[in-house]
């Protein structure tokens, strides 16, 4: 899949996600390939979410996760992840998205509880962002830039009592990334260059 139409679908998630969680909802979106049981009759036909994200909207909002393709392409929604790992402090559904944030899988997470989205990718948490705050939109387009940096290795688990703003990158309002001190300076330079 070509860089700029995962940007794309990255930024639509993320979008979707932001609606969700500032109606005090939860939703859980996995890109990729995982091992799931379907929990609803699968009755609306498989599109491309990009094109459609009020539909994917309203699908997220049932129990249990949506699958996309690496296409951008819905597989199936309303379904159960078999959860392998557990994420401290965290209920099923954070269980769940570190457990399919395997391989080149790309997990997104709307958490109800705190009105936060957290993003999945090798097994960690790379990206947190808050709904809340003001103008977070805004930040979206330069969060996704950073998530296309995040690559295999680059990133460095931080236990959950660590999650401070002060360890986040500042010129993004509510978003924190996560990471080693060295992939944080880097993306920081970087972004001040652009």
């Amino acid at each position: 899949m070509e860089s700029e139409k995962i940007k794309k679908l990255e930024e639509v998630l993320i979008q979707v996600g932001l609606r969700i969680a500032k109606r005090g909802e939860g939703a859980l979106f996995i890109v990729g390939d995982v091992v799931y049981k379907e929990m609803v009759d699968q009755n609306v036909p498989s599109f491309e979410i990009v094109r459609n994200p009020k539909l994917l909207e309203s699908l997220a909002l049932m129990d249990g996760a949506v699958i996309i393709d690496f296409n951008g392409r819905m597989k199936a929604y309303g379904v159960k992840i078999k959860a392998s790992k557990v994420f401290k402090n965290f209920g099923t559904r954070h269980s769940a998205a570190i457990s399919a944030a395997k391989g080149n899988n790309l997990v997104v997470l709307v958490s109800e509880e705190d009105k936060k989205i957290r993003i999945f990718k090798n097994g960690k948490m790379v990206i947190q962002i808050d709904a809340l705050q003001k103008n977070v939109e805004s930040s979206v387009p330069q969060a996704v830039k950073v998530l296309e940096s995040v690559g295999a290795g680059t990133i460095g688990a931080l236990g959950t009592t660590l999650l401070v703003p002060a360890l986040g990158l500042t010129f993004l309002p509510g978003v924190i990334v996560f990471g080693s001190a060295y992939y944080l300076a880097k993306i920081l330079s970087r972004n001040h260059r652009d």
